[in-house]
């Protein structure tokens, strides 16, 4: 029997909602990314008009790409690298945190997520403003591992420079860690949300240790949350510019770093543009491999 046309439009209606609630943040992208985005297609294949301003000419120059990539590609791999070793660390404190903010936080949950939520109140800049003071040779983190006899191993190790932990690897990854820690720890405790405790009361009747408990039932229920961190802490810290700025020294400066001196310093529009599409599609591709595979949910694709 054919449905009637009251039913068809109430289909209609129901598959029309979804795309009118989602219009205003696609107009948002829309204008506000993805347009400026395009916008330096051309400008990424222009030449300068001279060395003293920012006027350019389009002339199709693909070599600029090559030029970026072959001039500056160990600065991307030192940011993405940057970028990884934080979020790995990253990882290592958000998992245990969230852990106990789900199953052992009870009624001080919201407090315990709201301390995590606490530093990203405070400006990006004073925040790395505030690590220089920690970070320093006078700082308080220094002077510890001094008291403790322990910077000889961690110069060896390559954590401290002739002594110093201003200025080197180790301070910008501290300070990306820091920014990153809330986008870590917030879809790991939303994800592990959905994880009832009398799972893991389960899996300890039937004599599951903690680290089994752990690789059994919380990591596979709270992959999706892994997913979502990992994209939100990742990609944001491999365009940092601040703490690079701050914390490292001219070795330690990074993708955002080399852009901002490319435009502003050596006016050299074409190549900042080409390197920040680079930069996009380097970041656009780890996105669809993550997507590729995970599902919505977290779980293995067909």
């Amino acid at each position: 029997m054919p449905a009637s046309p009251r039913a068809e439009a109430a289909v209609r209606a129901r598959r029309f909602w979804p795309w009118l609630l989602l219009a205003p943040g696609l107009l948002w992208l829309l204008g506000l990314y993805l347009l400026p985005l395009l916008g330096l297609v051309p400008l990424s294949l222009s030449e300068p008009l001279s060395r003293f301003g920012l006027e350019t000419v389009f002339r199709g120059r693909l070599a600029t790409y090559l030029e970026v990539l072959h001039a500056y590609g160990p600065i991307l791999w030192r940011s993405f690298g940057y970028a990884a070793s934080s979020t790995a660390i990253g990882l290592l404190l958000a998992y245990p945190l969230a852990f106990a903010i789900r199953f052992r936080g009870g009624r001080w949950q919201p407090l315990l997520i709201g301390l995590v939520v606490l530093p990203s109140l405070t400006s990006y800049l004073v925040r790395a403003i505030a690590w220089t003071s920690l970070l320093g040779d006078n700082g308080p983190v220094l002077a510890l591992l001094q008291s403790l006899d322990l910077t000889a191993a961690f110069n060896g190790l390559g954590l401290l420079r002739d002594g110093r932990l201003l200025n080197t690897p180790t301070a910008v990854i501290l300070g990306l860690l820091t920014n990153q820690l809330p986008f870590l720890v917030l879809p790991l405790v939303l994800a592990m949300e959905r994880i009832q405790p009398c799972l893991l009361e389960a899996a300890a009747d039937l004599h599951a240790g903690a680290w089994r408990r752990f690789t059994q039932v919380v990591w596979p229920l709270s992959r999706p949350g892994l997913a979502a961190g990992i994209l939100l802490g990742l990609i944001p810290a491999a365009g940092d510019v601040v703490n690079p700025l701050f914390l490292g020294g001219p070795n330690e400066r990074m993708v955002a770093n080399t852009i901002d001196n490319l435009l502003l310093v050596q006016l050299q529009a074409p190549r900042a543009a080409a390197l920040t599409l680079v930069l996009m599609a380097l970041v656009t591709l780890a996105v669809l491999l993550q997507l590729r595979g995970r599902g919505l949910d977290g779980l293995p694709l067909p």
